[in-house]
């Protein structure tokens, strides 16, 4: 028998009633009820409820014992009396007498609650991060991503793909986001980087004949965070197969997603697979971004040719100028009182834009501050275009298309939770057929846009004869609800290929074979076809346990700041440190820190 336990805390059944029992857990809450004592026991496991009355040589020991202390409980099962049980907890039905007490470790004056946090900073939850994790849906999360993790190995491994891991020290990458660099002392002057993500390598695993690869990867980058982005390091399931196409990659990770998201997940529907297929154009036309969230009905249609022939001088103007009109259509909404189109104007103000234009559609008549600007004609043409059928209004965004994209995906957003229209699902897609290249803003310069490993559709011919901007590459990312959880491609296995595509970006030969060196010298060698993707781990399961920020599925995440404040990170190291890595410490006047 255990000298702690022989059961957990979440163990105890109507079964067992009668037993001598021993626990050990901590001690969760702790209730007086003159000569009764009662304490809630935890464990990973669960809670069970232990009694003591003011007979028993425990009774003072169990009073004065402080919460989150950790202790062994020895006694015996008693049945609850049916007024008594407590049907929210698998162990409700029973109680544990306790006859035997022993405090195997005490406790402080806790610096924080373990069973709120509502009234807690974020920097008092991440310096006492151990005693955040005992706060049940942390520690559920937790759990989660283990089961999570552990079920996507199986699916992966079922399908053939084999586990390999690759390196963590590698060499610095001049595309992506930043790295984070650690000297080499062997190698003065010299610096490995941290892998954003194993891309060189598991194409180079493809080129020496392993079929499929998988890994549960960590990746680095020295980016900010976000609600959905955690700075510093996350996880992927990072996967690569040889000779596929597109398809053949989508076809492969759909019902590992699917399955996971219908398994985990707390919510009753999950998109089928095949998942949608969206262009990235249409993604921006209809969705005002690349990263859809389609539990929203609502789509963007764009109507400027319908606009530039009406008398509103304001959008004909502008359209003539450039710009684009955006409209979304929504039914009913002529229903709603004149104070939500008032709220939804003050809004959109507060969002940088002049305010929103709108016509209403209520049987045969329509009315809005736009609505006497067009004709009979034009007002149909704006009901089929943006899809109304029957009564409801059709809201209006016009400026430059970037701008009017960003706007136009914002109203769509508000409009959706505002009416309550969007449905509580799972809703996955494919954003496929991205630009290759893109022109930088501040250097008027042509760069690639997404992956420079990946293939360029039409190839060596597209490279060669079409511009640039118009080429479309075999790259892919998957969306759930709104938040990417994943980008991927098919990759570009020649070298011809390769120095071409770099070339376009402004890379010479000379660069493209230094700084791609290992993958550049394989690909002469022979490399087949092959592509991937990295389906995040964090974010997927924060989806699954529907938590706002991904702070709370990571057991120790860094700050907004990139700092560990647990264990007080990044820090100062030894002068002796810095000799040995051949380093000097150049920091900043203080006005430049404070910037």
């Amino acid at each position: 028998m255990s000298v702690y336990r022989t059961h957990n805390c979440g163990q105890l059944r109507s079964s067992q009633v009668g037993e001598q029992v021993k626990l050990s857990g901590w001690v969760h809450k702790k209730r007086d009820h003159g000569n009764l004592l009662f304490i809630d026991l935890r464990d990973h496991y669960g809670i069970t409820q232990c009694v003591v009355d003011s007979n028993s040589a425990a009774f003072h020991e169990v009073e004065k014992i402080r919460l989150e202390c950790i202790v062994t409980i020895e006694g015996t099962v008693l049945q609850r009396t049916p007024d008594t049980v407590n049907k929210e907890n698998p162990t409700g039905e029973i109680e544990v007498k306790i006859e035997k007490f022993t405090v195997l470790s005490y406790v402080e004056s806790l610096p924080m609650s373990i069973s709120s946090v509502s009234d807690l900073s974020e920097e008092t939850r991440l310096k006492y991060r151990f005693l955040d994790l005992r706060r049940e849906q942390l520690h559920k999360n937790i759990v989660l991503r283990s089961q999570v993790i552990s079920a996507v190995r199986e699916k992966m491994k079922k399908q053939g793909f084999l586990e390999i891991s690759t390196p963590i020290l590698t060499s610095s990458s001049p595309e992506g986001a930043r790295d984070f660099l650690v000297p080499s002392r062997l190698h003065p002057g010299q610096f490995y980087a941290l892998p954003q993500a194993p891309q060189q390598f598991k194409q180079l695993l493809m080129v020496a004949g392993f079929d499929k690869y998988f890994q549960i990867a960590p990746c680095f980058r020295d980016e900010d965070s976000r609600a959905d982005r955690s700075p510093g390091e996350f996880y992927q399931l990072d996967f690569e197969m040889s000779f596929v196409e597109q398809e053949d990659v989508f076809g492969a990770i759909e019902p590992v997603i699917y399955e996971i998201f219908k398994e985990y997940g707390k919510k009753d529907y999950v998109s089928p697979y095949p998942f949608r297929r969206i262009t990235y154009a249409d993604a921006m036309l209809h969705y005002g971004c690349d990263k859809p969230d389609l539990r929203n009905p609502l789509l963007i249609e764009d109507v400027s040719d319908i606009f530039v022939e009406s008398t509103f001088a304001v959008f004909v103007d502008a359209v003539k100028r450039g710009q684009v009109v955006r409209a979304i259509s929504v039914k009913d909404a002529d229903k709603q009182p004149r104070s939500f189109f008032d709220k939804l104007n003050d809004w959109a103000k507060e969002n940088e834009m002049p305010g929103l234009g709108y016509v209403t559609y209520s049987g045969e008549s329509t009315k809005g501050p736009i609505a006497k600007f067009l004709t009979a004609e034009q007002l149909q043409a704006l009901r089929e275009r943006t899809h109304l059928a029957g009564d409801g209004v059709v809201f209006f965004i016009c400026e430059a298309e970037k701008v009017a994209n960003k706007l136009a995906a914002l109203v769509r957003q508000k409009l959706g939770t505002s009416l309550n229209l969007c449905s509580d699902s799972f809703e996955l897609c494919w954003i496929v057929d991205f630009p290759m290249y893109e022109i930088n803003e501040d250097t008027g310069e042509i760069e690639f846009s997404h992956n420079p490993f990946s293939m360029p559709q039409g190839e060596m011919e597209a490279l060669e004869n079409m511009n640039p901007l118009e080429i479309k590459a075999y790259q892919y990312d998957i969306v759930c609800n709104g938040i990417e959880l994943s980008s991927g491609a098919i990759r570009n296995h020649r070298p011809d290929l390769m120095l071409k595509a770099f070339k376009i970006a402004g890379y010479d030969e000379e660069t493209v074979k230094e700084k791609f060196k290992g993958m550049f010298n394989a690909f002469k060698y022979g490399a087949p076809p092959h592509g991937g993707c990295a389906p995040g781990i964090d974010r997927m399961v924060m989806l699954l346990a529907d938590e706002p920020n991904i702070r709370e599925v990571i057991a120790f995440p860094l700050n907004q700041q990139a700092q560990d404040l647990m264990m007080n990170a990044p820090s100062n190291v030894t002068e002796k440190q810095l000799k040995e890595l051949h380093i000097k410490i150049d920091m900043p006047k203080q006005s430049v820190l404070k910037k």
